[in-house]
């Protein structure tokens, strides 16, 4: 005998603020996290995925063709600084553990009959059961946005197949569900008829625990481009597993304060002007033209969710680098990790205290000004770098592009208007948004 399940009536929209509680990967609250590993080797569990992950994003800028054809996104993975979020699926809902990235575009969830699918965290969901569940019929307009999208004419069903730069792809039919998300004022909101790929084949997909990704990447069958325009989300410190504040909130609800600078978004990444860094007062020297994307290039600066450190070109980052040794050479022992990393002898909290503010200046007077728990990170019990790194050191070929990452971003609500192609940045207590 099973128990009964809630029912929730779909309600527009608009009508609704949607905010979701993230889950960090190493959060008390996260399945993945392990009370007996400390914060050391979950940071150098994230600087390796970062660096995995940033050749990934080298790869897929390097394929992006003018005819854009090319359709393969970045897979995440649970071992770098990835947010997670809860939400639950059709009619009686289904609950499902997602993993939120800004380096992909499709929406899509583990369905059964699942074929080489393995393990996952909770139920998986069985689109037999769902009342409110539809899939996607060839002749629809969402069909030709699938990626890799082809009509099976027995059944008229709508087929994607969502590649990867690396791993397995996600292949299953095109479909339509209610989507129930926490609202503010801790209730439920069912959005109904959202398109996502029920996926029926993961391949050995190397994180069990989620059942499925949600991506924020601006393509036409992404969550936000479904939901509007606008999402903004708010981090605070990343490495605090006893943190329970970040949050993404979608749609006319999200949050727009503080500074602002146009943001520019190509084959779904999200794109800014970087004009200039300062340390402290100091204005580096940098010709802010290496930080500019040209067209056919494989330039820019991208934002993203999936990568803990950032990564500059190398003219930006030896001018950076060489600013901070100076000032930290006069008292510290150098460190040997990589050729390319700067690293001290000490801990953050004892040794860097006083140390100044690094500001990285964005088109339109915007500023992200990085504090030493957002520029620096405690690899050892004795020894910190930088958490900035040089674009070639992730051993791809792509040298001019830029990424701003995750630490980069803590402590600071970042909301995303893309038909307004405007950023912004908060600096703020993630608890100061709670309703």
């Amino acid at each position: 005998m099973s128990l009964a399940s809630p029912t929730f009536q779909a309600i527009p929209f608009t009508s609704r603020k949607l905010v979701i509680k993230l889950v960090h990967r190493d959060s008390i609250h996260s399945p993945y996290y392990n009370k007996n590993e400390n914060v050391i080797n979950r940071i150098k569990r994230a600087m390796e995925s970062s660096i995995l992950r940033f050749t990934c994003l080298q790869k897929k800028v390097r394929r992006t063709l003018p005819d854009d054809d090319f359709q393969a996104d970045i897979l995440p993975s649970a071992d770098g600084s990835f947010f997670f979020m809860n939400i639950s699926v059709g009619q009686p809902p289904v609950p499902q553990f997602t993993v939120m990235d800004t380096g992909s575009s499709l929406l899509w969830i583990r369905c059964l009959p699942c074929r080489r699918c393995s393990k996952q965290f909770g139920p998986m969901f069985d689109p037999e059961k769902s009342s409110t569940y539809a899939y996607v019929l060839c002749n629809s307009q969402y069909c030709h946005y699938a990626p890799h999208g082809r009509c099976n004419n027995l059944l008229n069903e709508c087929e994607y197949n969502q590649t990867y730069i690396q791993g397995n792809p996600s292949v299953g039919i095109l479909s339509k569900e209610q989507l129930i998300f926490k609202t503010s004022d801790e209730g439920s909101a069912a959005i109904p008829d959202v398109i996502f790929g029920c996926s029926h084949e993961n391949g050995n997909f190397k994180d069990h625990q989620i059942s499925g990704v949600i991506g924020l990447g601006f393509k036409k069958l992404s969550l936000v481009a479904q939901l509007g325009s606008k999402f903004s989300y708010c981090i605070g410190s990343v490495y605090d597993p006893n943190y329970s504040h970040n949050k993404l909130i979608l749609g006319n609800g999200a949050m727009f304060e503080g500074d602002s600078t146009p943001l520019e978004v190509i084959d779904g990444q999200y794109y800014l002007t970087l004009d200039g860094i300062s340390v402290g007062e100091k204005r580096l020297k940098i010709d802010s033209n290496i930080f500019k994307r040209k067209r056919w290039k494989k330039s820019g600066v991208i934002i993203d969710s999936g990568s803990t450190t950032t990564w500059l070109v190398q003219e930006g980052f030896e001018a950076l680098r060489n600013e901070v040794q100076s000032l930290l050479d006069i008292w510290l022992t150098r460190f040997w990790y990589k050729s390319w990393a700067l690293c001290y002898v000490g801990t953050i909290n004892r040794d860097l205290v006083g140390f100044p503010a690094v500001t990285f200046h964005f088109a339109r007077g915007a500023d992200l000004v990085l504090d030493t728990e957002s520029l620096f990170v405690q690899l050892y019990t004795d020894a910190f770098c930088m958490a900035v790194l040089p674009s070639y050191a992730s051993g791809g070929n792509i040298t001019t592009l830029s990424l701003i990452g995750m630490l980069a971003q803590q402590n600071y609500n970042i909301a995303y208007d893309i038909y307004g192609k405007t950023m912004s940045f908060q600096r703020i207590d993630c608890e100061l948004l709670d309703d």
